[in-house]
């Protein structure tokens, strides 16, 4: 059984360290990332999704661009076409660094990354368009595979590309590619599923075991390596988001963890539903090798991005279906039943650890992992 928290010991009475075999080099740590305040200038801290993320979307981009949908604070925006029905439509960028990693690529991450987030509206995705920056002196080839992976990546999802733009930069000034992929899907369930659906006493469910995208990026940009490889948990989730509103589940809210991990994630519903979500430290998984990994490099593995995995809020009555249906169709299960919301003071995410104390779970300031996606 997996140490849910790795920060524990473990049955044996000795570390989760034990079969793990780092190789950490110099350096490797030579910047805190989790930066100073800072009121006039943009610092790596603001792409974390954390609470600089947070801060500058409040001072900057909400106040310029308010609108309904908009103000829904939902992975992609929910909006009524002319001539009937509802349409969900979402944009990404992505600056991950390696390019090639473990379990993905920048190609994967991108189409992914947008399917999902029109997944977690509910909508069934179906176009993307892909807007590619490139740095002069590039090799082809990188770009030649990182396209078929996205192709590969759309057909597994059920996507087709359909638009498209390329700019290039002098070299130096664009750190090798970077890929934009905006998406549309179609509702076609009568329910709305965001974070002002979500009610009291709803049950939240994780998909699967947590943090391997994280860890996968951090092991392969600092040269770690371990008894047992990590890699990404990068994947669709098409399938299990379409089961679960086919067998008419009425899903509340759906949101897939990404930066900032479980807990900026449970935080900003919580936030957005003027709730509170109480959650059992014990009940999320969380493997051996990531557990390591992060108890290594001082890292809470709450806080580390995944790119396959997602929560599900519903009421209670659901919980044994909805479980049966993610174990089948989801990539990482088995899920499982990780807390519930419960009235208390809105905003408010508190974990119970193993050991039975109760603490406080917030953004983060800064960013523990820079260009994770």
């Amino acid at each position: 059984m997996p140490n849910p928290y790795p920060f524990a010991p473990d049955g044996a009475g000795h570390g989760i360290l034990d079969g793990l075999i780092p190789e950490i080099p110099s350096g490797a740590f030579s910047s805190c990332p989790v930066p100073l305040p800072h009121g006039s200038e943009i610092t790596i801290g603001h792409g974390g999704g954390g609470r600089l993320t947070q801060e500058l979307l409040d001072r900057v981009f909400r106040p310029a661009f308010s609108n309904r949908a908009l103000e829904a604070q939902h992975d992609g925006a929910i909006v009524r076409a002319p001539a009937g029905g509802r349409l969900a439509f979402t944009t990404d960028s992505h600056v991950v660094s390696p390019l090639f990693f473990p379990g993905g690529d920048i190609g994967k991450i991108a189409v992914n990354g947008t399917v999902n987030d029109l997944c977690m509206c509910g909508a069934r995705p179906l176009w993307l368009s892909a807007g590619f920056i490139l740095e002069e002196g590039l090799p082809m080839g990188t770009l030649e595979r990182v396209v078929s992976s996205m192709k590969e990546a759309a057909a597994a999802a059920g996507v087709a590309i359909v638009a498209g733009d390329t700019k290039v930069v002098e070299h130096g000034k664009g750190d090798g590619l970077y890929v934009t992929t905006a998406g549309v899907g179609v509702i076609e369930t009568a329910f709305t599923i965001g974070p002002a659906s979500i009610r009291e006493g709803d049950a939240v469910i994780l998909s699967g075991d947590i943090g391997r995208h994280g860890m996968a990026i951090m092991a392969t940009r600092e040269g770690l390596s371990f008894e047992s490889a990590i890699e990404s948990d990068c994947a669709p989730l098409v399938a299990p988001v379409a089961a679960l509103l086919g067998a008419g589940l009425k899903v509340h809210c759906l949101r897939d963890l990404t930066r900032g991990g479980l807990a900026t994630a449970l935080v900003e519903l919580a936030e957005s539903s003027k709730l509170a979500i109480a959650i059992n430290g014990a009940k999320v998984p969380v493997s051996d090798t990531v557990a390591g990994a992060c108890e290594i490099l001082g890292l809470d593995p709450l806080y580390v991005a995944n790119e396959g995995r997602f929560i599900c809020i519903l009421p209670q009555a659901l919980v044994k279906k909805a479980l049966a249906i993610i174990d089948s169709s989801a990539p990482g299960g088995p899920a499982s039943v990780i807390g519930r919301v419960r009235s208390g003071p809105p905003g408010q995410v508190t974990l119970r650890t193993i050991v039975g104390s109760e603490r406080l779970v917030d953004r983060i300031s800064g960013e523990q992992l820079p260009r994770i996606c």
